[in-house]
């Protein structure tokens, strides 16, 4: 029967750890493996990350592109298929913060933008950022109705 005082690591899965500085027999004693001298064999030698001994780095001979606008603004982007196969039946007013909940929007979405792409039989009351002209079209005749929000 398997007891916690008897389970042990699988054979070869656990190697005890190098024990430096231990003397001559240890095979890792005097200088505990780091070589005779220079910086790598001095307490705390080390190089940040990225240095390459005064040479100029990888990271600055390598040319940047691009930039992240600090401006940007976060769309949820939902399209008419979405709505009609991905809302539930009960759910028949649209925005922002229902679209969080289901999981058709992140949660970093500012604006609700709707796209006509697919179609839509059920009538949803949309209350959106941006309704494409589609969109407003397959909805009217659908029975739905839109409002536009502020994007303030």
């Amino acid at each position: 029967m398997l007891k916690l005082n008897t389970l042990k690591p699988q054979a070869g899965s656990h190697s005890q750890r190098k024990r430096l500085g231990r003397g001559a027999g240890s095979g890792l004693g005097q200088t505990a493996g780091k070589g005779d001298k220079g910086q790598l064999a001095r307490s705390g030698g080390s190089v940040r990350a990225g240095f390459e001994g005064g040479q100029t780095p990888l990271y600055r001979r390598l040319p940047k592109r691009g930039f992240t606008n600090i401006h940007a603004r976060n769309h949820a982007i939902i399209n008419l298929a979405d709505l009609e196969s991905k809302v539930p039946a009960e759910i028949k007013e649209i925005d922002l913060k229902v679209m969080k909940e289901i999981g058709l929007a992140k949660k970093v979405a500012e604006r609700l933008v709707i796209l006509g792409n697919g179609s839509v039989t059920r009538s949803f009351k949309i209350k959106a950022h941006r309704v494409s002209e589609s969109a407003t079209k397959k909805i009217s005749a659908a029975g739905g109705s839109i409002e536009i929000l502020n994007f303030n």
